[in-house]
């Protein structure tokens, strides 16, 4: 009786179903980019993200340098997204009825002339703390304009809508990675400039020349783009639209509730990072390569909560995730403040980095998912003005309240104060846990 032999199967067939998991695992998570206008703008964007992290990561540094003051490292960070507080709901309406893209490129331009102007003031050693707020608040202006066109802007380089939430996770992704290239340019370029004979304040002129020159890789970006502008047909006064947008989001509960929650998220939880210049040189009593250090593990971090996000897409109870991410942000900043150990707070900066990230980017692609193409522009200039709002006025008071207690407490306060939100939302919901 012939006795039947089990076939064993061959090296390629064991491998050839990992194989083809991986590949669809690396289609899924780079959906957005197969769609060429999308390709084309981020790396744009990025390039010119990583200019304005080294220029931020500068520029704090200039101003701790030049003052020593807990509060106007504050003050700045309040007059850089104050000009968005008051002009982002008139940009979110132009951002409706002008060329998306030649919006862009005025604000390129702008910001572009800012860095130049402030490059050539620190060379010169005639920089004074008045003209840094005055060109900071500049910049935020023309970012006040910009930043509706280019949320705007996103829907129209995916053409299928599924690809959407990947699509604002990878724009999360190269601010992200700008956060992590950024202050490691700004590192290297001092430690650089040292070692050839220069100053700091030298190697911070640099800095802000290297920002300016990034902006000439999104402007050509810009130009690139295929993208075609429907022009604006309708009467109705700007005045009108600008209560059509406010009335849209007001009477829609989940989009309320999402830019409530937004907003606390940036009040509470971006101090950390503008007080991260502090905790080097008075918690860890170092230099600016720590200070690069502890930016860098942050926006590594992020980069990895991004690129879960992306991995994801559009997925189920997308607003539960938002609350469980802010929840763990908050004790995760907490932690971060009563650490005194380098390593374990790098750790801490990398995980929390994460979950603000998963918080970020899923709350933008759900407000995206929601707004309608037509009232897209109202709707994101409404959400942006709660979410970069938060920051300048967050920036302002924990860096009133820093000067009269400590950077550590005033974090771990804004920690406790965010957890207490994602859970007042997590029992109330007003349509977030569903989302």
């Amino acid at each position: 009786m012939a006795e039947s032999v089990q076939q064993i199967p061959s090296a390629d067939a064991l491998t050839a179903p990992a194989t083809l998991l991986g590949s669809r695992t690396l289609r899924r998570m780079l959906a957005a980019f197969t769609h060429r206008d999308f390709r084309v703008q981020w790396i744009g964007a990025c390039t010119s993200s990583v200019g304005t992290w080294t220029q931020l990561t500068a520029q704090n540094w200039l101003i701790l340098s030049l003052t020593g003051s807990a509060f106007f490292l504050g003050l700045d960070g309040f007059l850089q997204q104050l000009p968005i507080m008051l002009f982002t709901l008139i940009g979110g309406v132009l951002a409706d009825r002008l060329d998306r893209r030649r919006t862009l490129l005025a604000s390129q331009y702008l910001q572009m002339t800012t860095a130049l102007v402030l490059a050539l003031l620190v060379y010169l050693g005639v920089a004074r703390i008045w003209h840094i707020l005055m060109l900071s608040f500049t910049a935020g202006l023309a970012q006040a304009f910009g930043g509706p066109a280019y949320q705007a802007l996103i829907p129209s380089l995916v053409e299928d809508k599924k690809d959407l939430p990947n699509a604002i996770a990878f724009n999360s992704i190269q601010i992200n990675i700008a956060r992590v290239l950024g202050p490691l340019v700004f590192g290297a370029t001092i430690t650089a400039f040292a070692k050839w004979g220069f100053t700091d304040v030298q190697g911070m002129a640099a800095c802000f020349l290297v920002n300016a020159l990034s902006f000439l890789v999104v402007i050509s970006t810009l130009n690139m783009l295929r993208v075609k502008h429907i022009p604006y047909t309708g009467t109705t006064r700007m005045r009108d639209e600008l209560r059509g947008g406010l009335a849209y989001v007001r009477h829609h509960g989940s989009l309320a509730a999402l830019t409530v929650l937004a907003f606390a998220t940036t009040f509470l939880g971006f101090a950390v990072l503008q007080f991260l210049s502090i905790f080097a040189q008075r918690v860890f009593h170092e230099g600016a390569g720590t200070y690069s250090e502890l930016l860098a593990f942050s926006g590594a971090g992020s980069v990895a909560g991004a690129l879960v996000i992306a991995w994801l897409g559009k997925f189920k109870r997308m607003g539960l995730a938002v609350l469980v991410g802010q929840l763990l942000y908050g004790g995760l900043i907490v932690a971060f403040s009563q650490t005194r150990v380098m390593w374990v707070s790098e750790i801490l900066l990398f995980l929390s980095g994460a979950a603000l990230m998963v918080v970020v980017s899923t709350v933008m692609s759900l407000v995206q998912l929601i707004a309608p193409n037509e009232m897209r522009g109202r709707v994101m200039s409404i959400f942006m003005v709660a979410f970069r709002g938060g920051m300048p006025l967050g920036s302002l008071v924990s860096g009133y309240l820093a000067a009269f207690t400590s950077a550590p407490t005033v974090i771990a306060v804004n920690g406790v104060l965010l957890s207490a939100v994602a859970t007042y939302f997590l029992i109330r919901s007003h349509g977030v846990r569903e989302a």
